[in-house]
């Protein structure tokens, strides 16, 4: 069969992991993306900012890129688009809150004439050889859609994160009626969300917090702090609302959460009553128990709002006994020290903290187990490919589908940088593209690498010594030095006798090289370093990061 009757499937994010999604799809001379997003660094990536996808495989084929379809508003479906951009120019499609989110970042990152097409759900939009129809689900967030692509081998549906509720807060209910027709149709593969596998029965509806904050306003009597996701407009919404009906003002705090809910406001996604959110200057004209604080810092950023008050490090909001603070969220995987230390540190303060697990503050935005197997049930796809999710939840959901009839040999579990090949002859698996991390520090993209990382950590643990010597480039002789600066090592003060002993051996290998008559420096230093190396070892077990300097005159 020739190579442009197959239809390739390529992830190059947001397999085997929570984050970062991308997938690619391939017919031909055409490419459309799903989603293109970031994820954030794990312990070890030591200063990364953001991590986003490897778009080597894009760059290579950008003249067949016809658009990106966008599911919803959240980082790790849409965070990557602004670097996109500055590499290919290409349409961006998405619902009328995604694209307004989607402004706000561009602007940010300076990009300007960014073609940006909105798409109302049912509607049907032509990308070249392929055919996206965004179909209404919900999230956490409004606007949130699946999308249905017809191509010249089938239909492929992306359900994007997903959750069936069916009091939502927008009364916007879930299309499964349209999904349920997509089934009929004939669906040849299925990518389905699978955050939630491993939870049994169904995901609480997101109105059930709406009620638990009704309740804890009204019966608390000074300031409310409630910090969530600055993109979760749903779960601001209903604290806005419990703050209405309990004559409280509301005050927004932290970048992100006056930006997403300008946004929310300006495109009617946000209900809010006139002077019920009021600037932080006029706290003074109202009692503690008429305010509610809205927040970043769920996840225990360190430069969020909830993180720096928790550590008296706000220069304008401080901590009063009488407040009551609430954590409207769950910890991402990996943030549970960093959240736990926010909590700890707000109740050695004596300050009241409401967390999940103490009342219904909280509901995930993510199907679980008896949602996923309807999905399935509904539209009967002919392969299954489980995606946004680690290796445990991609594998679970295998299983659910297996439970509700898909056949095994059609279930695949793909990592980033994997070919699927569908063609009228049946699917299989193509040769791997390039994937993986690419690294954002500041505004350097994708130029810290491994050594890099691996230097960051060797210093973080290990601390550096800096050997500076001068020498006289006709004969080699020392002029002056050895000098040793000690950073993140040892507290120089307390140890002079090691250090003067590692100036002397620093000295003894300078004169060895001198009577050897070695000029050539690179060999020098490395002597320098290994001497050193072996004596700190020695004496006291520790492996600093060595630098010698040299400098001729």
């Amino acid at each position: 069969m020739s190579e442009n009757n197959k239809l390739k499937l390529i992830p190059l994010g947001g397999m085997g992991e929570i984050g970062k999604n991308l997938t690619v799809l391939e017919y031909g001379d055409d490419i459309l993306l799903i989603d293109c997003g970031l994820s954030f660094p794990e312990e070890e990536m030591l200063g990364i900012d953001v991590v986003i996808p490897d778009i080597t495989y894009l760059l290579r084929n950008k003249h067949k890129i016809r658009g990106v379809v966008v599911t919803h508003g959240h980082e790790d479906h849409i965070g990557s688009i602004p670097y996109l951009l500055k590499k290919v120019k290409v349409p961006i499609y998405g619902t009328k809150l995604t694209l307004g989110l989607l402004e706000t970042k561009f602007r940010e990152h300076r990009l300007k004439n960014v073609d940006l097409r909105v798409v109302n759900y049912g509607k049907k939009v032509d990308l070249g050889i392929f055919q996206a129809e965004f179909i209404k689900v919900g999230h956490s967030i409004p606007d949130s859609a699946a999308i249905a692509i017809k191509t010249p081998v089938g239909t492929v549906l992306s359900t994007g994160d997903f959750k069936i509720d069916y009091t939502p807060v927008d009364d916007d209910v879930i299309d499964l009626n349209r999904f349920a027709e997509l089934g009929q149709e004939g669906v040849l593969v299925l990518l389905s969300d699978s955050t939630n596998a491993e939870k049994p029965g169904h995901t609480k509806s997101e109105s059930t917090v709406g009620e638990t904050f009704d309740t804890i306003f009204g019966r608390h009597d000074g300031r409310v702090i409630v910090a969530t996701f600055a993109s979760n407009i749903h779960r601001i919404q209903q604290i806005i609302d419990a703050s209405e009906a309990n004559d409280r003002k509301v005050i927004l705090s932290g970048r992100s959460m006056l930006n997403n809910t300008e946004v929310a406001i300006n495109l009617g996604y946000l209900n809010v009553n006139e002077g019920t959110i009021i600037d932080l200057k006029d706290i003074n004209k109202y009692d503690s128990s008429e305010i509610t604080f809205v927040m970043t810092g769920s996840q225990g950023e360190p430069m969020a709002a909830l993180s720096r008050i928790a550590a008296s490090d706000h220069r304008r909001i401080q901590l009063e006994p009488s407040d009551l603070v609430i954590l409207s969220a769950t910890p991402i995987p990996g943030n549970e020290k960093t959240v736990s230390k926010v909590i700890n540190n707000l109740i050695e303060k004596d300050v009241k903290v409401i967390y999940e697990g103490l009342a219904d503050v909280h509901v995930s935005g993510h199907a679980s187990q008896e949602e996923l197997k309807l999905i399935l049930s509904l539209v009967k796809p002919e392969y299954f490919i489980p995606v946004h999710g680690e290796e445990r939840h991609l594998k679970r959901h295998a299983e659910l589908a297996e439970e509700v009839g898909t056949v095994k040999e059609n279930i695949f579990i793909v990592d980033n940088g994997s070919v699927i090949e569908f063609s009228k002859d049946g699917a299989k698996r193509g040769n791997r593209v390039p994937a993986g991390n690419i690294l954002v520090d500041g505004l350097g993209v994708g130029d810290v690498g491994n050594i890099v990382l691996r230097d960051r950590k060797h210093l973080s643990e290990d601390g550096l010594i800096v050997v500076v010597v001068t020498i006289d480039k006709k004969n080699g002789k020392i002029l002056s030095g050895p000098d040793l600066i000690s950073r993140g090592f040892v507290y120089v003060r307390e140890s002079e006798d090691l250090l003067k002993n590692a100036r002397e051996v620093v000295t003894e290998v300078l004169l060895e090289c001198e009577r050897e008559n070695i000029t050539d420096w690179a060999t020098l230093k490395y002597r320098l370093r290994n001497s050193l190396r072996n004596y700190l070892y020695d004496n006291i077990k520790r492996n600093p990061m060595v630098l010698p300097i040299i400098m001729e005159v």
